[in-house]
């Protein structure tokens, strides 16, 4: 098993066990999860050799009960859900025709632990832009360098000991990354080995100290068209 495999079965247990005290029964969230890869897959169409297309919008139906239990869980699970989206999306090189959006729906007409997912794909402008994600916090990374450290002058600030004021840097110019050390004390990785300088692939893992640092490339839509949003359209309120 590689470490990404590892890093993302990490993933996979931290998210269900972030809801495991409010679902004790019924639904789960990684079931949805696992839904939603599987549509993906499902889904895909493969329009040239570096284009394939997948849908953008999804409506997650589900049982009156697992619905109002879920809705509990407000922008957690909606924040969730998408992220899961882009990263499945970026891993298997699919693209979007549009900004994501998932939408809950309450159905009397199934039972508690059952769901169903329908999707499209809609047209709308949506730009990849490049992210660093620390501990849940998501940071954007824009073009030039983005200090990681522990001073207050770094462009991402991290608590931790074991890193050094302005201690490495993610470089962007609009297409790349690059991931440099500063001359720390302790050392940067990416994936699991030391580094002085490498390139910065989407997905990779940077470690300073005991943080972890993921980068990621993920779907922003124009303000105007931002559709990302979980909710129940004209059914339970």
């Amino acid at each position: 098993m590689g470490f990404l495999d590892k890093f993302e079965r990490g993933l996979e247990r931290a998210f269900n066990g972030a809801f495991a005290k409010t679902f004790r029964s019924g639904l789960q969230p990684v079931e949805i999860v696992a839904a939603l890869k599987r549509e993906l897959d499902t889904r895909a169409a493969v329009v040239s050799r570096d284009r394939v297309l997948v849908p953008n919008e999804f409506q997650v139906v589900v049982s009156a009960s697992d619905y109002d239990r879920l809705n509990t869980l407000g922008n957690s699970l909606q924040n969730s859900l998408l992220d899961e989206i882009e990263r499945h999306a970026v891993q298997q090189h699919y693209q979007f025709a549009g900004p994501i959006s998932v939408q809950l729906i309450a159905s009397e007409q199934l039972s508690e632990g059952q769901l169903e997912v329908n999707s499209r794909s809609v047209e709308g402008r949506v730009n990849w832009v490049p992210v660093l994600e620390v501990a849940g916090q998501r940071f954007p990374i824009q073009s030039g360098s983005n200090v990681i450290g522990r001073g207050s002058d770094a462009h991402i600030t991290i608590s931790d000991n074991g890193a050094s004021r302005r201690h490495a840097e993610v470089i962007w110019d609009g297409q790349r990354a690059a991931l440099r050390d500063l001359g720390s004390t302790n050392g940067t990785k990416l994936n699991g080995r030391r580094i002085a300088q490498a390139a910065l692939e989407p997905n990779s893992l940077i470690e300073i100290g005991r943080t972890q640092l993921q980068f990621r490339i993920v779907p922003q839509a124009e303000p105007s068209t931002a559709t990302r949003h979980m909710h129940n359209p004209g059914g339970r309120r």
